[in-house]
């Protein structure tokens, strides 16, 4: 007869993480514990909480997480595509909701502290990330749109794209962002390409773009100190 995949049912009441969860609420949760509540079922050998407490010792450490893809965690035995989705989407939603706290009330005057709102999310990101920085007229920052996944070239980073959320929101000044998986910020043709592109654009539609900022590991360039605005 064929084993049926262990749940959290399975446990006893006083350690299924849901019940655990409603009864004293989600904070008192282990990290194993919040993890089961999203795989919801383990495998043939395992419940929910003990499939959780194997993946984050084969990750390291939950804070690894948001640093995996996809095929990181379908490789873990049990995790097929559907819980390694569920996974990252909770890292990414709880990394948004980070960020979005974080520059709420920032002003910004400089590269750095542009650089400081984005570089522990984004130095560990595996493909590159183009976003925009809105901004008002004293340079408060309204939010952080994400215009496109990929290699930075103008198919990806179409002007329309880049002022809509700009013109929505009624900004001021742009500033553009994108990492480098390379852990380099040397700027590419590609990317000064790009940048004079939107530049002169921005000009066109007065909407400002005061930098272009490319994240490393730990590191930054700005293409305005640079001189490559356009």
């Amino acid at each position: 007869m064929t084993r049926r995949r262990l749940t959290i049912k399975d446990l006893p009441p006083s350690e299924r993480p849901r019940e655990r969860a409603i009864k004293v609420g989600v904070t008192a949760l282990s990290d194993a514990e919040l993890l089961a509540v999203l795989l919801r079922t383990g495998t043939k050998e395992e419940t929910a909480v003990q499939l959780a407490e194997r993946v984050l010792l084969k990750l390291g450490g939950l804070s690894e997480l948001p640093r995996c893809s996809l095929e990181d965690l379908q490789a873990i035995k049990g995790l097929g595509p559907a819980k390694a989705i569920t996974l990252l989407a909770a890292a990414d939603l709880a990394s948004r909701i980070s960020n979005r706290a974080r520059y709420e009330t920032v002003m910004i005057s400089s590269p750095s502290e542009v650089a400081a709102l984005v570089m522990e999310e984004m130095r560990h990101k595996l493909r590159e990330h183009f976003r925009v920085l809105l901004l008002d007229t004293k340079n408060k920052v309204l939010g952080i749109e994400e215009i496109s996944i990929g290699s930075l070239n103008s198919s990806l980073v179409h002007p329309r794209e880049v002022f809509r959320p700009a013109i929505r929101k009624a900004c001021a000044s742009i500033i553009l962002i994108h990492n480098h998986p390379s852990g380099d910020p040397t700027p590419s043709r590609e990317d000064v390409e790009v940048t004079k592109r939107l530049t002169a654009v921005g000009k066109l539609i007065g909407i400002g773009v005061l930098d272009h900022l490319i994240i490393g590991d730990g590191r930054f360039l700005s293409m305005r100190e640079k001189g490559l605005l356009g």
